[in-house]
């Protein structure tokens, strides 16, 4: 009997198997040497950008009028991630889902803050599809926002913070967790799209003369990715309703509005995605019955041949028996004569099997 072995995911959930809840444990596989923390601080009038690798340098940022966006980058320094945790407040639970990574998407309501989990889908640098764990910390004047690694898709709210005129310059924290919740969700769209293309590569792949050797393994990886995408945008669903019907004073009216537009996007997203997976689906389904058809017709051309050859043999069997008294043995075109039957048949069976449409 064949060994069986824990895969990595197993072995990442199986460390927080019996700890208390609350326990403090990295639960993923990017490790980096240091935590690179950007702070964004800004009102209508002023705006301020600093990078450290100090976690104290955030704490100040607590109590002051202005708004903070507080981005930390690396998870598996969990020392770090509990002190930027403890002195904001965090309860012991959220802290513990921030640090994992395998957790779905979700909000928590507290009395001082929203909790959010979210997953932000990318291509990396490598072009490989990428699905990092995202967490948003949503206070009166201050986001935190924690991820694995140092790439992201933030860019155009960082352009939009050190623009005076925007709204997010004018706005509260509650709108700037929004529009970070509102990039990652526009960026679904980019990732829907692009794994659309892919499906309809695929099926035009699928019904060539001469598919890939590797086309099953493709359909399997695809199947295997937009099942992740599922996975990571369903149950927004049920986190962006939540946010927009909330009464907290924490969220004021004006940004629901525009919760509310979120909402219809996740709605249409899921919606594509139902779409893709069942073509994914029928893909492999597809490409069976192109094989199968395919040997179907060899099958027909190779016992349209072994019929055509049936009586031939027959007739050739028959004379080529070792009989001495044979009478059609001794006539003079004998030989001519068997040909010429011989081709008859053949003939007059092409000719049976195409008037068929056999052939």
């Amino acid at each position: 009997m064949a060994k069986l072995h824990k895969t990595k995911k197993k072995k990442r959930i199986a460390k927080t198997i019996g700890k208390a809840p609350g326990t403090d444990g990295y639960v993923g596989l990017k490790k980096r040497d240091k935590t690179d923390i950007e702070i964004h601080e800004f009102s209508k009038n002023s705006f301020e950008c600093i990078k450290t690798n100090n976690v104290e340098d955030a704490f100040k940022f607590k109590t002051t009028e202005q708004i903070t966006w507080i981005n930390v980058n690396g998870l598996n320094l969990t020392q770090e991630i509990a002190k930027l945790g403890t002195f904001y407040g965090l309860h012991p639970l959220v802290m513990e889902d921030i640090l994992n990574t395998e957790h779905r998407p979700k909000v928590d309501e507290y009395p001082e803050y929203f909790f959010v989990v979210l997953k932000m889908l990318y291509f990396n640098k490598e072009e490989l599809f990428t699905v990092e764990h995202i967490s948003l910390v949503i206070g009166k004047n201050y986001v935190l926002s924690f991820q694995e690694s140092e790439e992201d898709i933030f860019d155009s709210v960082r352009m939009r913070i050190s623009n005076p005129e925007s709204k997010i310059r004018n706005y509260g924290a509650d709108y700037l967790g929004f529009a970070i919740i509102d990039t990652i969700v526009d960026n679904y769209f980019a990732i829907v799209e692009d794994f659309g293309e892919k499906i309809e590569a695929m099926e035009e792949q699928v019904f060539v003369e001469n598919p890939l050797a590797s086309t099953p393994q493709d359909i399997q990886l695809l199947k295997r990715e937009v099942l992740k995408i599922r996975r990571s945008v369903f149950p927004l669903r049920e986190v962006i309703s939540k946010l927009e019907k909330t009464e907290n004073p924490l969220m004021e009216d004006r940004t629901r509005d525009y919760f509310r537009d979120v909402y219809d996007h996740i709605i249409q997203i899921n919606e594509n995605i139902e779409i893709y997976r069942d073509m994914v689906w029928g893909l492999m389904d597809m490409y069976m019955t192109t094989v199968s058809n395919k040997m179907n017709t060899i099958m027909k051309v190779l016992t349209i041949i072994a019929t055509i050859f049936i009586p031939l043999t027959f007739i050739a069997g028959i004379y080529g028996m070792n009989f001495e008294f044979m009478p059609e043995l001794h006539y003079k075109y004998s030989y001519y004569v068997l040909w010429g039957i011989m081709i008859l048949i053949f003939v007059g069976m092409l000719f049976y099997f195409r008037k068929k449409r056999w052939l």
